[in-house]
Parts: structure tokens; C-alpha cells; sequence
């Protein structure tokens, strides 16, 4: 029996490429479908069936912006505003680690420097490093 895991249950939701990069899309401010298909590069048959699962989830929502014909957008719930800091992060680590040259998207910080996504510990503030953490409990399969 497999470990029960939360990455695993996490990506049983947004763990495919399409899911990913429609829920970018969003994150950027394109709501309706069209964007997000040129934007993507998806397939129509197949953003219309993750968008739809992204919904069932409860990451997305529909809204209304045309009654004749009934043509709606995408809207971020607040689940999938939760999931800003892991593609931001995910992005992060495709910019040092996979991109060639300089990276395509570069977002800008409030306090106007280019954004750096950290992880720090909401406890102490201090950044996370693989070598500061330590396993307190594992759910172990029976």
C-alpha cells in the first residue's frame, strides 16, 4: 500500500501540466476560456475537462460575463489563491534550474525589487534549508 502523503494528494488535483498552467493563466488575470487555451497551448477538449476538475476542487469558480449566449470567466476562490506561493516557487526553481537565459516572466516585489520567492518558518522568520528540517511523524501504510 502507498505512503499517504499530502504531495500526493495535492497532485491528484493540480499535478498535471494543463491543470498548472491554466491555473497560471488565472494567476495572471486571463479569465476566459480563450486566453487561457491560446495561452496555454491546451487542447479545447482537455482545458474544458481540467478547468472543470480545477472547479470541482474548488480552486476556481465560474462567473457570468455574458448572459446571451451564457459565456463565463474563470475567478481564483481563495483554495486557489493558496496555490499563488507554489508555482510561484515552482517557477522560481524552473528560472535557476531549467530555463536557459534570462527568465520569461519576472514579477516585482511592493517595495519595487524583483521578487524572490523565500520560504522562511512562520515561527522564526529564518529561511527553510533542507538540513534545518527534520521529520517529526510519517503516516506509515498499514
Amino acid at each position: 500500500m502507498p505512503r499517504e502523503c499530502s504531495i500526493a494528494n495535492a497532485l491528484a488535483v493540480v499535478g498535471e501540466r494543463w491543470s498548472l498552467l491554466a491555473m497560471r493563466e488565472v494567476l495572471l488575470g486571463v479569465r476566459r476560456f480563450d486566453q487561457i487555451a491560446r495561452n496555454t497551448g491546451a487542447s479545447r477538449d482537455i482545458l474544458t475537462a481540467r478547468l472543470r476538475k480545477l472547479e470541482e476542487a474548488g480552486l476556481l469558480e465560474r462567473e457570468l460575463y455574458e448572459s446571451h449566449p451564457p459565456r463565463y470567466e474563470y475567478v481564483l476562490t481563495e483554495t486557489g489563491q493558496a496555490l499563488h506561493a507554489v508555482l510561484l516557487s515552482l517557477m522560481d526553481w524552473g528560472d535557476r534550474h531549467v530555463t536557459k537565459g534570462e527568465p520569461p516572466t519576472v514579477w516585482r516585489h511592493s517595495c519595487g525589487k524583483p521578487l524572490e520567492p523565500l520560504m522562511v518558518c512562520a515561527h522564526c522568520r529564518e529561511p527553510v534549508h533542507p538540513e534545518d528540517m527534520s521529520v517529526i511523524r510519517v503516516h506509515q501504510p498499514q
